[in-house]
């Protein structure tokens, strides 16, 4: 339901030859042989307006399967192909649950099965182009599409357990996400998130706020400063942007290290990030970035893809995040109740 299509209304009205305009067909419907240039929306102190609420889900994988190689793009059979693919996947998933089916062995996982359809339908079983091209992941430098990670590094987490500390010792050992403090990578629009993948921009002359849905995270991106001020790591980073023509360039840095994802983008406290924002249509930001971190990766990487507005109905809403509330106290009560059965 996110995907945007361009729908244009040709005009039945007989256009003149003289008006240097084309028949089409013997019916009498006339195509214009010059398309109308498009007009970049500016604010009203003359930057690209990105305001509004904008979708950054997406199909293409932040990194690319490992049996593709060097293969970056798709082609428009293949592209058909997978999402015939999902489709199929989607429906399977839709499909109710039988009644009648045994109970779990003990000790089984028990996944969200009953959520899968619920979860899978945030985005649509499309592969967006970026650039005209179908990407095989998000990731395009290096070429093979990878994080290239470095075996050795220990993030937050794995100091953590390293240091003998479980993940049910105490509050400190949950993902972030589990206590209701942030979701994602170190910055939510990063990677392209399955659930909830909306946020919502707010631009002054100085300043640019990008909020997440989930778990309503703000970042407050100051424009036109070239000085990172806040030393001290910050939930999201420190983050200043300045202009390169009509591309705004953010810089982050002095992130957070609990910030780090296992599932995504691991970080240190030398994590940077360069952002790039570019208008390419009134629905569409073309949106690339740059991640560096010499603790955790070997070398940088970039990665691209597109954000499209949301329709004006599909807003970005209150975000109630109870797992803090319900689900980690049940988490740790059950870990001492084990605790004590064991003794």
């Amino acid at each position: 339901m996110f995907c945007r299509l361009l729908v244009t209304i040709l005009s039945s009205t007989v256009l003149t030859a003289a008006s240097g305009q084309s028949d089409d067909s013997a019916q009498g419907t006339f195509v214009s042989s010059e398309a109308s240039p498009w007009i970049m929306p500016r604010t009203e102190f003359g930057r690209p307006d990105f305001q509004g609420n904008w979708f950054f889900g997406s199909r293409t994988p932040l990194q690319r399967p490992q049996n593709l190689g060097e293969k970056q793009t798709y082609d428009e059979q293949e592209a058909q192909a997978i999402e015939l693919s999902l489709r199929d996947r989607l429906a399977r998933q839709d499909a109710p649950l039988d009644p009648n089916r045994d109970a779990p062995e003990k000790g089984a996982r028990i996944g969200q099965e009953a959520d899968d359809a619920f979860l899978g339908h945030y985005i649509a079983p499309v592969l967006a182009k970026v650039n005209g091209e179908y990407k095989t992941s998000v990731i395009v430098e290096p070429s093979n599409g990878r994080i290239p990670r470095r075996e050795s590094f220990q993030d937050f987490y794995a100091k953590q357990r390293a240091a003998g500390l479980s993940a049910t010792d105490g509050p400190e050992g949950q993902p972030l996400s589990g206590r209701c403090l942030m979701f994602g990578a170190a910055v939510p629009s990063l990677t392209p998130m399955m659930m909830n993948p909306n946020l919502q921009i707010v631009q002054t002359a100085n300043y640019l706020m990008i909020m997440t849905e989930m778990i309503h995270d703000a970042r407050i991106v100051r424009i036109g400063d070239e000085h990172h001020v806040h030393n001290t790591p910050q939930w999201m980073g420190d983050s200043v942007a300045q202009w390169e023509g009509d591309t705004l360039v953010v810089h982050s840095k002095n992130f957070r290290p609990e910030q780090s994802s296992i599932r995504s983008v691991t970080i240190s406290e030398e994590f940077e990030l360069i952002e790039r924002y570019t208008l390419v249509g009134d629905d569409e930001i073309h949106y690339s970035f740059t991640v560096s971190d010499d603790q955790a990766y070997s070398s940088s990487f970039t990665g691209e893809r597109i954000l499209t507005r949301n329709a004006p109905e599909e807003k970005v809403y209150e975000f109630a995040c109870h797992e803090g509330n319900y689900s980690l106290p049940g988490i740790l009560a059950g870990a001492r109740r084990l605790e004590n059965e064991q003794q």
